[in-house]
């Protein structure tokens, strides 16, 4: 998911879009979802989450050791679907996907909306294999009505490529240190929710200690 000259590709940039954004995204802050399946890692299955699965050609790989703290454990599970999400809308080109609703809000849902819709005004998917690994979770501030947990993990995309969604030309890259990203976000859960969402997400571009 590197930048080319002609396609911004997929959380490239630090921080991404604030909750300032002019785009109005339907349930963003309501927690909208479809009833479907569970959601492959899901860390509960008593609730209807929203589909995120991905084309064939597109291989999400988290590479994560389950922590032994559940609220840990559920908040990364719940990480690693918000980003399955964000893919999901840039495969299916829908900016409004209500995956990534279910998975976020605030800040992280309008980074997401807005990583999805640059992909569909361009005409650009996505192909190949993409890893997450090194994770870090810490625990946060808990109120009487709402958890926190910090997640931290790197993301290393020299295997996924664009692809022009028209005439399927994949544009490969070569590793650089642009291939490696650390991800931070901010995960969120209403007590008696089994369900964790993204609040905040930033993306540190270039990270040397995602690599080797």
């Amino acid at each position: 998911m590197t930048l080319t000259a002609t396609a911004a590709l997929l959380l490239t940039a630090c921080g991404g879009g604030g909750d300032d954004s002019s785009d109005d995204i339907k349930g963003a802050d309501k927690g909208a979802s479809s009833p479907t399946a569970s959601a492959p890692g899901s860390a509960s299955t008593d609730v209807d989450r929203p589909d995120v699965s991905l084309p064939k050609d597109l291989d999400l790989v988290f590479d994560f050791e389950k922590p032994s703290d559940q609220d840990s454990a559920a908040a990364l599970a719940d990480a690693a679907n918000y980003i399955r999400a964000l893919n999901h809308g840039i495969t299916e080109q829908d900016p409004g996907d209500p995956a990534f609703q279910f998975y976020s809000s605030g800040q992280a849902a309008q980074y997401a909306h807005s990583q999805i819709k640059e992909y569909v005004d361009g005409g650009w998917t996505l192909t190949g294999e993409d890893r997450y690994y090194q994770a870090e979770i810490s625990p946060g501030d808990e109120s009487e009505k709402v958890k926190t947990v910090s997640v931290t993990f790197c993301e290393d995309q020299s295997k996924v490529y664009g692809k022009e969604v028209k005439s399927e030309k994949v544009h490969r890259t070569k590793e650089s240190l642009a291939s490696f990203q650390k991800f931070t976000i901010l995960m969120t859960s209403v007590k008696g929710n089994p369900v964790w969402r993204a609040q905040q997400v930033t993306v540190e571009g270039k990270a040397e200690a995602c690599r080797g």
